[in-house]
């Protein structure tokens, strides 16, 4: 008897999961693999989830998310997105990759296409899976960067693509995707009628200059634009994310979530509040930690001669791994048993980032630069070692 159905049966195992368990295995591993922050939620957002316990605030809410929520983080998008967005184009979500999802679902239908980089967060593949719609990767050059080029996507659109998405700053990649390059992407998607979701959960994490969304550059309403508590306000576990759509699209979002979540945990949405409409020095620090924790990294990297991608935003790291002769799969394993450090290796996210291992900058900066030094010290030593032959 089948116990299971054929679409879970195909679902790949992550990655990042092997990786992390093996660490486990190990014991006292230096983890760096695992794209969570290490700083606190902000009091002041706990707080809030504290105080709508005692009140009482512990029912069912709207599928779309409590009004109040909803005006403020249409006020946010405004302010620091450049989105024109009423709370009637906001859905909270349980974390972005529930609007994703339900942003795929409500768009495309099983057996059409949508364009999805490589190397690319691989929940992304995932979804795509569940829901039946077909991957097409549009590939990601690391000597540009890893950053998107509409040209390399546009041999790849058939009449069943319905979807390009993008992630900006990326995961794993760190790139953001300049005005120039995501201007030719949404002029294609114009010219192909194709919708955009724009994946901008990393938006306020930044080295040089804040990322532009790619919603305020499109007049035609195609454009679905995901972002999360997670990351901005290592609000991880919370499981808040929201996302901004057209009405129509809207409305659709919301008809899936209902029988798959319901609503979202209604304490986590007074965190929310306070955390979007209280102070922000906290974003602001974080984003500094992480960007010493960059700067740091390159530094070791150079003065080792060991090859990277600058990563514009996100807090992740391409460390190319070419050097020590094995794929990154076989250096990561190996990094765990022999030298105690957890990196993803970067097939997890696609072939063309089969040279690299990602590496999170969401660690705390000594045990950072202790991995990295071990792995910097890894790749030299492996690099020399003579070559098995039959």
């Amino acid at each position: 008897m089948r116990t299971t159905s054929r679409v879970v049966d195909s679902l790949g195992r992550s990655g990042i999961r092997d990786i992390m368990e093996l660490a486990w295995e190990y014991g006292e591993a230096i983890h760096l693999e695992v794209g969570e922050p290490d700083f606190d939620t902000p009091p002041h957002a706990v707080e809030a989830a504290r105080r709508a316990g005692e009140e009482g605030f512990t029912k069912y809410t709207p599928n779309a998310g409590i009004p109040e929520l909803r005006e403020a983080l249409a006020d946010k998008v405004r302010r620091r997105n450049g989105i024109e967005a009423s709370p009637d184009d906001i859905v909270v979500t349980p974390g972005a990759v529930a609007g994703v999802y339900g942003a795929i679902v409500s768009l495309v239908d099983p057996g059409e296409e949508i364009l999805i980089s490589d190397p690319a967060w691989p929940n992304y593949r995932l979804m795509t899976n569940l829901s039946g719609v077909t991957e097409v990767p549009y590939p990601l050059p690391a000597e540009n960067g890893f950053v998107p080029q509409a040209e390399l996507m546009e041999p790849l659109i058939t009449e069943r693509t319905r979807a390009i998405l993008l992630n900006s700053p990326g995961n794993p990649t760190g790139a953001a995707i300049p005005l120039g390059a995501l201007r030719e992407i949404l002029e294609l998607a114009r010219m192909h009628d194709l919708w955009v979701l724009s994946d901008e959960v990393y938006d306020e994490i930044w080295y040089e200059s804040p990322p532009p969304s790619a919603a305020p550059l499109d007049p035609d309403g195609r454009v679905i634009s995901f972002f999360s508590f997670s990351k901005t306000y290592a609000m991880t576990g919370w499981r808040v994310g929201y996302l901004v759509s057209p009405p129509e699209v809207t409305e659709s979002i919301v008809k899936v979530q209902e029988p798959i979540t319901s609503c979202i945990n209604a304490p986590a949405q007074w965190a929310a509040i306070a955390a979007v409409t209280g102070p922000q020095e906290v974003v602001a620090e974080m984003r500094a930690a992480y960007r010493e924790r960059r700067n740091m990294v390159m530094g070791l990297l150079d003065e080792a001669g060991v090859p990277y991608v600058r990563p514009a935003g996100a807090f992740y790291q391409m460390v190319n791994v070419s050097g020590s002769g094995m794929t990154a799969d076989q250096f990561a394993r190996r990094l765990v048993t022999e030298h105690g450090v957890a990196v993803v290796p970067g097939e997890t996210f696609g072939p063309r980032a089969a040279d690299y291992v990602r590496v999170s900058l969401a660690s705390a900066p000594d045990l950072l630069t202790e991995g990295v030094t071990r792995m910097i010290t890894a790749i030299a030593a492996w690099g020399t070692e003579p070559v098995a032959t039959e």
